[in-house]
């Protein structure tokens, strides 16, 4: 193929992936990073292509693209999350009549296995809050030292995203007047732009407060307008912490706690946060409502996981289950 050639096809493909993004964003409300997910999964799509175009890309070359990632070993919820990608984009092909066809039909979805979601115990999540709160150590002529700005924000991050159980994108992009309520509840935008309450409890509004005596610490020096609007600022061009930042600060306060830094991330508190709230009890539509999920379906993995350590604690417990290992 010649560059002239090559260039018109990518031309070609990029035309009708924007347009689509059009439509997500315009009438699904598809956040940023969404649109990033299906940008990465049909440019993937189209470079396996090899001279065809995205619109006239057929039945086979999507199995043969499966069949790829399959030989590569990505995991089963990978070739679902990208085959999800490819039918939503030809279905918007098809009704827009850039084609005749949507080659995504008949075309079969991978097995996923069904994996419970790592979370964190109860005692766990004590040792990562017992770390955060400690007093600073004594200075050497004895005298109390003032607690670092950094780790008040982190022990306000972490009694955040346990209590209410955000996504860390809604975390870091929390506005500021999110936490002006007095009646402990915090107003979110989750996906599609939709609002929900999601609860503080008093220990999280306790750290809320310390912390907003120290956020101007983080604001920018010079020109703050995009930086204050939002509770976490950033001296960073986003003008709020990023995740990637705030991924590495619980990994580093994990390690402090004498926790497997691999265990813990901003998505395993919210799975700690659901679980929790099932095994004490909650039920699954109040605990879908504070995770601002669309279908039950995805809040019911919750009980499999509660379900999953009952059988754990009578298993290593149980005198019974005992005499039969022995």
């Amino acid at each position: 193929m010649t560059k002239k050639a090559a260039a018109s096809r990518a031309s070609a493909s990029a035309g009708l992936v924007e347009a689509f993004f059009d439509m997500m964003s315009a009438e699904r409300g598809a956040s940023r990073n969404t649109l990033e997910a299906y940008r990465r999964d049909l440019l993937a799509f189209d470079e396996s292509l090899k001279g065809k175009t995205l619109r006239n890309a057929t039945r086979d070359d999507i199995k043969r693209y499966l069949a790829s990632l399959t030989a590569s070993g990505a995991a089963g919820s990978s070739q679902a999350r990208r085959l999800s990608s490819l039918r939503q984009f030809f279905a918007f092909l098809y009704l827009e009549g850039h084609r005749k066809d949507d080659p995504t039909t008949a075309v079969d979805a991978p097995r996923r296995a069904r994996t419970l979601p790592k979370i964190l115990s109860e005692d766990d999540v004590n040792r990562l809050i017992r770390e955060v709160s400690a007093p600073p150590r004594k200075s050497a002529k004895g005298k109390n030292k003032e607690e670092a700005p950094e780790k008040i924000r982190l022990r306000c991050i972490l009694e955040i995203l346990y209590a209410s159980g955000l996504r860390i994108s809604e975390l870091v992009t929390l506005p500021l007047a999110a936490v002006r309520r007095r009646d402990s509840f915090l107003l979110v935008r989750g996906k599609g732009g939709k609002e929900r309450l999601a609860p503080l409890n008093p220990s999280a509004n306790k750290a809320i407060a310390d912390y907003l005596k120290v956020r101007d610490e983080f604001l920018p020096k010079g020109d703050r307008r995009k930086a204050e609007r939002y509770l976490f600022p950033s001296r960073g061009a986003e003008g709020h912490l990023t995740r990637r930042r705030c991924h590495q600060l619980l990994k580093e306060l994990a390690g402090d706690a004498g926790i497997d830094p691999d265990k813990l991330s901003p998505h395993v508190l919210r799975h700690a946060f659901a679980t929790h709230l099932v095994e004490g009890g909650a039920d699954l539509r109040s605990v879908q409502s504070m995770l601002g999920h669309a279908d039950i379906s995805t809040t019911q993995i919750y009980t499999h996981v509660a379900n999953e350590r009952l059988r754990t604690v009578v298993e290593s417990a149980h005198p019974l289950s005992k005499k039969r290992k022995r």
